[in-house]
């Protein structure tokens, strides 16, 4: 490898996990801040480990970490080793620590004492720092793991499994803090759902990319290889050059959009990549094409 490719990629590798850092932090600031002190619950592990720590006292961030546990070990089980988690690991590790450093020296209630507020700016802070993560390669572990390898397994969507576990917490939410509690819970869900959408560029599901390439068979691969998705390919004519070229159709979720350029240069420096938004797609690794 030459030094400058290899400089090229440590650089890059420093700025994903600087990125990875301090979304981290900053989502578990916003816990600490805007939600515990005033018994909201966030979605997903760190929703039940703010619940057992108003029902044991058990430290959340300690608990956070513990649940990842087996959740992790059966993604690297279950994805094909260390690699694909491996961010991950990394954002669910500073996240648990964060949140246990940050709730001894933050004083509870320093944004005020409107429950409303803080549940909306929980919703908006919590909801971007996420975005800054996934936009890493990374995850906040727990539920979002879980729904990948769903998704790898069985083709359920993404969104599916979020309801679902979402649903969950709200409930336990209700029944230790009462309905109302629960419906702030509502509220910081769909605010921080809203928010990581905008932080990826766009609220829509999926991502539709056009690649025009002369390396055509070795990008092809490489997509296959690195993020599980299907490639058609087709001969096309570029009317200016009036030269053959390859044409690539692919569909991916949105967090794999920075991936699939890094794939791409990395392969065919001129490379030529458009990248469309959809709403929804049908088939293997997407929602089941059902009547």
């Amino acid at each position: 490898m030459k030094v400058g490719v290899f400089v090229q990629k440590l650089r890059e590798e420093m700025v994903g996990l600087a990125m990875l850092s301090v979304g981290a932090i900053i989502n578990a600031a916003s816990v600490v801040i805007f939600l515990t002190p005033f018994n909201i619950a966030p979605s997903g592990v760190s929703g039940l480990a703010v619940i057992l720590n108003t029902l044991i006292g058990t430290p959340i961030g300690l608990m956070t970490l513990l649940m990842n546990v087996p959740i992790q070990y059966l993604a690297y089980r279950s994805l094909g080793g260390l690699r694909p988690i491996i961010r991950t690991v990394f954002a669910v590790f500073v996240y648990s620590s964060s949140l246990d450093i940050l709730g001894q020296f933050i004083t509870p209630g320093i944004a005020g004492d409107d429950r409303m507020l803080n549940a909306i700016f929980g919703g908006v802070v919590g909801g971007l720092s996420i975005g800054v993560i996934m936009r890493a390669g990374g995850t906040l572990g727990g539920t979002s793991t879980l729904a990948l390898l769903l998704q790898r397994r069985l083709g359920t969507p993404l969104s599916t499994t979020y309801l679902y576990t979402d649903i969950a917490v709200v409930f336990l939410a209700g029944l230790v803090y009462g309905w109302e509690g629960a419906l702030y819970a509502l509220i910081v869900i769909f605010i921080s759902g809203l928010a990581a959408d905008y932080v990826l560029e766009g609220p829509s599901v999926i991502r539709t990319a056009v690649i025009i390439t002369d390396h055509a068979d070795e990008v092809s691969q490489a997509i296959l290889q690195q993020l599980g998705r299907g490639v058609t390919g087709w001969q096309a004519t570029g009317m200016y050059t009036r030269q053959p070229r390859n044409v690539l159709y692919i569909t991916i979720a949105r967090t794999q959009v920075d991936d699939l350029r890094r794939i791409v240069v990395s392969i065919d420096p001129s490379a030529f990549i458009v990248i469309g938004q959809g709403h929804t797609a049908y088939g293997e690794g997407f929602r089941p094409a059902r009547r």
